[in-house]
């Protein structure tokens, strides 16, 4: 018998059915990743099993007694506590009484533990206390840890142990991988593979799908189809169904025109004996009416200028870190013209001052760079922050102007915005209204129409559908300048970069032919770079001597030894808010309260900027 049943299922939002007359079940210990275009309804289903929407008709039916959990897309803003806390909130009422008897068991009043205690076995609750311990050791989750003091990949573990507290049947994950470094990205690779029950899953990661995805659930144009097989048989079938798709429809309009062609004739049409045409006519008009066509691709091309010098970055010996951490130590290479170099390393150890340094943007402490001749930079942020949100998806990419120039030719803005899947209604309306999937396209078109021969793209795959991430490896793979990509998409790095830059911990960055795969294969028991409270200590590096640094007042060394604590304060809030700023319900708010967000992430950013340069001075 099935866990979940959606039978002739109906939803919308406003417009066209998002689902329509959907039939699914889910059985027992199968994994089912749904799949789908941005905005097709894939967290919409997620939320119609779990109960937290309803159906405008037709029936979900959950066997009885069967328990349904779901991790969400991003770590909710207001979670704050110890992990113990958090992890025994799963367990509701229950649950927070654990909590409460552990904080009093911790400050020792002994009346109010009696209490607790009182209430925990009447509700035969000890059970539970050692279910929330083994789900802690099971994660290796320290349980007195305060929840902020933690990374993002272990803040999504503790919402991950809240959710399997519960024990559940079935576990709901929306785009489990977002905004996780390849580290934890593995690992919940195969934590899951070991999940005692069914799992249903969102995701963009191809490498993750293919690895867990015993069955596949498509939403296309308001209909699923379910296909019981891997990843790779349900992109070859899938591709024999749309051609046959195409084929059908051809033939239909072709008929149709010929109906049109004869009714236009005149008085014949008209003749009793044509009456039946006639109605049969109407009832292919009707038909053609109700047809969803399957949604365009986008249309990707980078602007192009001229040549780079042969060198574009050169550097010697360079070392930084910060708050007594090396990130980088004693590092040399040399970006040549055409390079297309991936960036790996977990979150926190360096990437981003790693490619600040490699653009000029922040001075290491010690070694030189030297940018090429003849550089034009691109870049891609994943903040966003290089949206203006007082501004429309027109006004953002032409900056006022009806043309743009494009490769030598000029391009009407509305047709240049369409191929990025921007209706001419949708172009012009405020960006505060587009979702995280569509102000990441909106950012790509901005950055395509600038003319560049060094391309840098900061984890350019969040929000993405799989059809839009192989058509810009596609544009990638083309792409006559050099790249520079940060990324934990292992396919996307497998399938564009030539070389990689690996952060491996201490300050070592190895450098490798080939993409993810290839390090992989090189350096079979490596791990993506340890965390960067495993980096040595500045003062431990050896290095050629330096100029004696100047000596600082009493004020500046305090702020000197202040600003690592600020630097990482900063940062942290920065990615909180912008995973905040990716939720579909952020751009359901009033425009106002989305405009005032992005000012406040812009003043954080600027703070950080000039937070790292009054380091880089005081320290330098």
């Amino acid at each position: 018998m099935s866990l979940v049943q959606l039978q002739r299922v109906d939803f919308s939002i406003g417009g066209p059915l998002l689902l329509e007359r959907v039939d699914l079940s889910i059985e027992a210990n199968e994994r089912v990743c749904i799949v789908g275009r941005n905005g097709e309804g894939k967290s919409t289903l997620i939320k119609l099993i779990s109960g937290e929407l309803r159906a405008d008709d037709g029936e979900v039916r959950v066997q009885s007694g069967i328990v349904i959990a779901r991790l969400a897309q991003e770590v909710p803003q207001d979670t704050a506590g110890s992990v113990f806390d958090l992890v025994a909130e799963g367990l509701g009422d229950l649950g927070r009484l654990l909590a409460r008897y552990q904080h009093l068991l911790a400050i020792g009043d002994l009346d109010a533990l009696g209490h607790a205690q009182a209430k925990i076995e009447a509700r035969h609750g000890w059970d539970l206390n050692r279910r929330v311990d083994e789900v802690l050791t099971k994660l290796r989750l320290p349980g007195d840890m305060d929840f902020s003091a933690l990374s993002g990949g272990m803040k999504r573990r503790v919402l991950l142990a809240q959710a399997l507290v519960r024990k559940p049947d079935i576990l709901l994950l929306d785009e489990p991988t977002n905004h996780l470094d390849i580290e934890a990205i593995s690992w919940l690779e195969g934590f899951l593979k070991q999940f005692a029950g069914s799992i249903v899953f969102i995701t963009h990661d191809r490498t993750f799908l293919r690895a867990l995805a015993t069955r596949i659930v498509e939403i296309d144009r308001g209909a699923v189809t379910d296909w019981p097989s891997d990843y790779d048989n349900y992109l070859r079938r899938r591709e024999e169904r749309l051609h046959a798709e195409s084929q059908a429809n051809a033939l239909f309009d072709k008929k149709l025109a010929q109906e049109e062609v004869w009714i236009r004739k005149g008085i014949k049409a008209r003749r009793t004996r044509n009456e039946g045409r006639v109605r049969a006519l109407q009832a292919l008009r009707n038909e053609r009416s109700k047809r969803r066509d399957l949604a365009g691709n986008v249309k990707m091309v980078l602007g192009h200028t001229h040549a780079s010098g042969k060198k574009v970055i050169d550097l010697k010996h360079v070392t930084h870190g910060f708050g007594g951490h090396v990130l980088i130590d004693d590092l040399s290479t040399t970006v040549m013209r055409g390079d297309r170099i991936g960036i790996i390393g977990p979150n926190g150890a360096g990437k981003s001052t790693l490619l600040k340094i490699m653009l000029g943007e922040l001075i290491p402490q010690r070694g030189t760079v030297q940018l090429g001749t003849g550089t034009q930079i691109a870049y891609f942020d994943q903040h966003r922050l290089q949206l203006d949100n007082s501004l429309n998806a027109i006004d953002n990419v032409a900056g006022g102007l009806e043309f743009i120039e494009l490769n030598g030719q000029l391009k009407h803005i509305i047709g240049y915005l369409q191929d990025f899947l921007f209706s001419p209604e949708r172009a012009r309306a405020p960006i505060t209204r587009l979702s995280g999937g569509e102000r990441n396209r909106l950012l790509l078109a901005k950055l395509f129409a600038q003319p560049s021969n060094l391309l840098v793209m900061d984890e350019p795959t969040n929000d993405l559908d799989v059809e839009t991430l192989e058509l810009l490896e596609e544009l990638l793979l083309d792409y006559k300048g050099t790249l520079l990509l940060v990324s934990h998409d292992r396919a996307f790095l497998d399938n564009v970069v030539s070389s990689t830059l690996v952060l491996e911990g201490h300050g070592r960055i190895g450098e490798y032919v080939g993409g993810y795969t290839d390090w992989l294969r090189q350096h079979p028991a490596a791990q993506c770079a340890a965390a960067p409270s495993a980096s040595k200590p500045v003062g431990k590096v050896d290095t050629p001597p330096v100029a004696a640094k100047r000596k600082l007042t009493f004020k500046d060394q305090r702020r000197l030894e202040q600003l690592p604590r600020r630097i990482e304060q900063l940062e942290s809030e920065i990615a909180n808010q912008a995973a905040a700023m990716n939720e579909p319900a952020f751009f359901q708010q009033d425009s106002s309260a989305i405009v005032q967000a992005n000012k406040s992430l812009a003043a954080l950013q600027a703070e950080l900027d000039t937070a790292y340069a009054h380091w880089t001075e005081l320290d330098g």
